[in-house]
């Protein structure tokens, strides 16, 4: 996919303009609280997503304004579309001339991936990031996933609100069996499908990475719930597990075992990325895993999403930044950074300068 032109209006701080991107690599600099971030957040919500900072709608229109619009021209699946996409008191999203009902029907058509300074937390926060990472993932590559997920959960539920309730009524403790038997055949599935995903994930993030830290180290990816996947007998073992954990379950109160519990280990030659990777190491592993996600997407899709990185030059060494700005081709690249010392490093492409809202285009010298 490629953005041939991107116009907003009325889009958070962003004056009005027509953008006319690189087919490849466009770098955008400026001080912090300029509105090169809200430019990166126009294009994501374009791909039917919602706004990666968790912004409201609301608050995605300009001040004392009611409405905010964003028009964007490219090519998707080899042929020449144009989205509208309309904020206000009445949303209205037009595909080609063809009005949508919600703004998850443009995934399928407008692909994108996002970088953003919160995705650090896939290195250095607990397990729930990582999960979300890759149901996020699945969800957005298999419709059906995200039913799954909510199947799986329903029984969590289900069985969480058993364990509570037999403090008062031990005599219905036989009903476990129901929803254990359920989270069981659930479970499997959702972590095969999970483990299939980090299969693909994992050649792409790695060679990504080693390429990065310019083939001096090597990062691994395990999911620590690949014995319970329905390839492994994982049905029976999570029926096992879900039996035995009942004395402590009981006495806590929600189901301790299974997929919700589950996480997925980042490694860098072999020791924990969390633990012990320096600021720059756990940046370029959370940065590889968001690239491989585009590569995962642009394999199963046979489109390459546009790659969308906010602020992801502080705290890389030069080399890295030199890897990220002049060594890729074949897919179109947004990047934000506030030193105008990284845009130096630019060889070829096109750098836009943002300064209280305002893009000015400069000349990159090669």
């Amino acid at each position: 996919m490629t953005v041939q032109e991107f116009h907003f209006c009325n889009w958070r701080n962003l004056q009005e303009t027509r953008l006319i991107p690189d087919p490849e690599m466009n770098v955008f600099y400026g001080d912090n609280a300029q509105g090169k971030t809200n430019l990166l957040e126009a294009l994501w919500m374009c791909s039917g997503a919602k706004s990666f900072r968790g912004a409201k709608e609301n608050e995605l229109i300009g001040f004392h304004q009611k409405s905010a619009k964003l028009t964007m021209d490219f090519i998707s699946h080899g042929r020449e579309q144009r989205l509208e996409y309309k904020f206000g008191e009445k949303k209205e999203i037009l595909l080609n001339g063809v009005e949508k009902k919600s703004a998850s029907e443009l995934f399928g058509t407008v692909f994108a991936v996002v970088f953003a300074p919160n995705h650090l937390g896939l290195v250095k926060d607990g397990p729930a990031v990582r999960r979300q990472f890759m149901d996020f993932a699945l969800a957005r590559l298999k419709p059906t996933f995200q039913n799954l997920e909510e199947q799986y959960n329903r029984a969590l539920d289900q069985r969480n609100a058993l364990l509570r309730e037999l403090y008062h009524a031990p005599g219905m403790e036989g009903l476990l069996d129901l929803w254990e038997d359920a989270l069981a055949r659930l479970g499997s599935t959702y972590a095969r499908q999970r483990q299939k995903y980090v299969e693909k994930l994992t050649p792409f993030a790695s060679r990504f990475y080693y390429e990065l830290s310019g083939q001096k180290e090597e990062l691994g990816l395990t999911y620590d719930g690949a014995e319970f996947s329905s390839d492994c007998g994982g049905y029976e073992k999570l029926i096992e597990q879900l039996k035995e954990s009942r004395a402590t379950d009981k006495k806590l109160g929600y189901t301790t075992v299974g997929p919700h519990r589950h996480d997925l280990d980042i490694t860098i030659n072999g020791i924990s990325a969390r633990t012990f990777g320096s600021q720059g190491q756990q940046r370029s592993a959370a940065l590889s895993l968001k690239m491989a996600e585009a590569e995962v997407l642009s394999e199963y899709f046979d489109e390459k999403p546009i790659i969308l990185l906010d602020d992801v030059m502080s705290e890389l060494d030069s080399s890295r930044q030199d890897y990220l700005l002049n060594k890729f081709s074949g897919r179109q690249i947004f990047i934000t950074c506030c030193d105008p010392a990284s845009v130096l490093r630019l060889k070829q492409g096109k750098c836009f300068y943002i300064e209280q809202g305002e893009l000015c285009e400069k000349t990159v010298e090669a």
